[in-house]
């Protein structure tokens, strides 16, 4: 499929071992032949994907410069941003040179933020190895870091010129990092379509009772529905206009964000994988939408239902409710000091809601409601 961003087109490229068509397709999608290809990635990945990658990149004919990153959601920072443009430089990549990211969302994230500063923007292709990046982080030209005091709050919009999605790289995964990536699915369900979140649903329910239909080509199939959904919306709203409110705005894939990235950030990254924690985020909007009289009972059992499905969660009850409080304020969407909440009417359709309408009281219940559900 293609993604048409404001600079270029890009493919996204799905299917079990195309990894190694990974130099025929750095050749096709660029507008320049480099001469240079600096492979982003951590020691993990590397392992298990750098031979055929740097194999193939070789192949066709590019001087390929590999570095690593520490392997964690606490290395997304500027410090290692700094480390990774310092290596670009001094392996003398050139504006038509390319950067290959190679690995999950951090690595996508970090090597993306790096390759929009060097040079004030050289190309770059993702490479994502985990559920999570595959059907979310890869698309969409989303790059940036952590801070102290939140997540994401530096970054930058730079579109890759192509993902290659190798579904053969989820063999690998250990079983939190694919419930981060089913959790996302699921977001990405509840706020795109029941269609989705019904295919979301019954792949969950198959791989439940049926393991080996894991990789499958109802696998692709999926990953194909949620990226086709991904695309549509950064079509239409690439760069998150602050004055969209409506259901196709690309804040509504924030749903389950606001206290998700408040959980990442009081743990410092620790104790949550990002879709661990965007799952309690979902539980906690899902019980707002609830309470304000958006989302039928119904509904909200369906999601809390769908979230148990992806599989279990860290325990989150013990968490100081003043300090997630607190996270949330400091929340990079606020406009004019308030957040702007992405509910749900029902599943398949997101509300943002002005944080005015929410109540400390109510805030603070459904953090409660949300954070001792047991899983």
């Amino acid at each position: 499929m293609r993604l048409a961003a404001a600079k270029h087109q890009y493919e996204i490229k799905i299917g079990q071992g195309v990894l190694p068509d990974l130099g025929d397709e750095i050749r096709s999608c660029l507008p320049h032949t480099p001469r240079r290809v600096a492979v982003i990635s951590n020691q993990k990945v590397l392992s298990l994907f750098g031979a055929q990658t740097l194999k193939s990149l070789r192949a066709a004919q590019y001087s390929v410069c590999p570095w690593l990153i520490g392997d964690g959601e606490r290395y997304k920072t500027l410090g290692t941003v700094q480390k990774v443009i310092q290596f670009l430089s001094e392996t003398g990549l050139e504006r038509t040179d390319a950067v290959v990211a190679l690995g999950g969302g951090v690595v996508g994230d970090v090597a993306g933020f790096a390759a929009a500063t060097y040079l004030r923007g050289i190309p770059f292709l993702q490479v994502p190895t985990t559920l999570i990046a595959q059907i979310d982080s890869s698309v969409g030209g989303k790059t940036g870091v952590n801070l102290p005091h939140g997540k994401n709050l530096v970054g930058s919009f730079h579109q890759p010129y192509g993902v290659l999605i190798d579904t053969k790289t989820l063999t690998t995964l250990a079983r939190r990092e694919l419930v981060s990536g089913w959790c996302e699915t699921i977001k990405q369900g509840a706020v795109g379509s029941k269609t989705l979140f019904k295919q979301t649903r019954d792949f969950l329910k198959t791989i439940k009772s049926a393991p080996d239909a894991f990789i499958s080509p109802a696998l692709e199939r999926l990953i194909r529905s949620h990226c086709a959904f991904k695309a549509a919306i950064v079509i239409g709203d690439e760069r998150e206009a602050p004055d969209r409110t409506d259901h196709l705005s690309r804040r509504v894939l924030n749903f389950g964000h606001t206290v998700g990235h408040a959980l990442e950030s009081l743990t410092e990254y620790r104790r949550f994988r990002h879709g661990e924690a965007v799952g309690y985020g979902m539980l906690v909007a899902g019980q707002m939408s609830s309470d304000l009289g958006l989302l039928a009972t119904s509904e909200l059992e369906l999601l809390r239902d769908t979230v148990r499905l992806a599989g279990s969660l860290p325990d989150a009850s013990n968490l100081d409710e003043d300090g997630i409080m607190r996270a949330i304020l400091r929340d990079k969407k606020s406009v004019d000091g308030r957040v702007k909440w992405v509910l749900l009417e029902r599943i398949g359709r997101a509300r943002i809601v002005d944080g005015k309408d929410i109540t400390p009281r109510l805030l603070r219940e459904s953090i409660r409601h949300g954070l001792r559900k047991k899983f």
